[in-house]
């Protein structure tokens, strides 16, 4: 199954990106093993609207316009479901399992998804009940990433 992250925003250059890049090119590498392959990261640009629902809206098209039929979306929301990492990884195995070929993880925008992609996609994820910047959502996401990959793999780096 392939794995896309769609984010809005770009991420600059510096120690927040060093780690998230660490974190998903460690989950390049050991992803295949599990039948996970990364397909990397689609940067879109903060809308420019003039409210927030406008934003929204502006952002919410541009994900569904990279969306493949029968693709599986995720949605990074600080009002989502809270899982832990055994769940995340059993969630994900099973949509391999389930024959899904493709996966998209999306962080929005600072004024979060819009509502219809809230209710089009399969899942809504959170961090936590914390708003976290973006930058740290990549490199948390990056590193649950391979920690699934760890965990499919029985690879002792998740010690639960």
């Amino acid at each position: 199954m392939k794995i896309t992250v769609h984010a809005v925003g770009r991420m600059k250059t510096g120690p927040e990106r060093e780690l998230a890049d660490r974190y998903f090119e460690r989950f390049a590498k050991s992803g295949p093993a599990v039948g996970l392959e990364f397909a990397g990261i689609v940067e879109t640009p903060e809308s420019r609207g003039q409210s927030a629902a406008e934003r929204r809206r502006e952002e919410g098209q541009k994900l569904q316009a990279q969306l493949q039929q029968g693709s599986v979306l995720i949605l990074l929301d600080e009002r989502g479901k809270s899982l832990s990492s055994e769940d995340l990884a059993a969630r994900l195995g099973q949509l391999r399992d389930g024959g899904r070929k493709a996966l998209v993880i999306a962080i929005g925008g600072a004024d979060g998804h819009d509502k219809s992609l809230r209710e089009q996609a399969d899942l809504v994820l959170s961090f936590g009940a914390l708003t976290w910047p973006h930058q740290l959502v990549r490199v948390m996401l990056g590193e649950q990433l391979y920690r699934v990959a760890t965990i499919l793999s029985g690879h002792p780096y998740h010690r639960a």
